[in-house]
């Protein structure tokens, strides 16, 4: 089975919380199994602007909880604003540095790239439109 982490925009933090039960469908989402919102794409956003991890956790938007149902087997978490501006600016998303951290060996570099090229597509739409990143969990 696996956890699904799928990576949605929406206008507010109220709209992400309410896919809670049903699953961002109605949003544009990124869908993945392996791109968890706090360890790796906290790394994600570390290799994107140089801030460092330290930092990016004690962003108020770093995975924080907005919705939380079934004892926690589905949750709605925030992405940091810094991290979608980064991935809606990037020239070329850092795939290969990226699939160096430890959460990620194994995981095939162009698989990686393909995902990254969805987010950074994410990101740009939802920057244009004033929007924010979520990512809704599944397990």
């Amino acid at each position: 089975m696996g956890v699904r982490y799928d990576y949605f925009a929406a206008p507010s933090d109220e709209a992400a919380a309410a896919v809670i039960m049903d699953g961002p469908g109605r949003f544009p989402v990124v869908e993945t199994k392996w791109l968890d919102a706090a360890v790796v794409m906290g790394q994600l956003e570390e290799l994107l602007t140089g801030r460092p991890y330290d930092e990016v956790v004690e962003d108020s938007r770093w995975a924080e909880d907005l919705a939380v149902a079934h004892g926690g087997e589905l949750l709605v978490l925030t992405v940091t604003d810094g991290l979608r501006d980064a991935l809606a600016s990037v020239a070329q998303p850092a795939a290969a540095d990226w699939a160096r951290i430890e959460e990620l060996r194994g995981i095939d570099v162009s698989l990686l790239e393909d995902v990254l090229g969805q987010l950074k597509a994410l990101a740009a739409a939802a920057v244009r439109t004033g929007e924010r990143l979520y990512c809704w969990v599944c397990v």
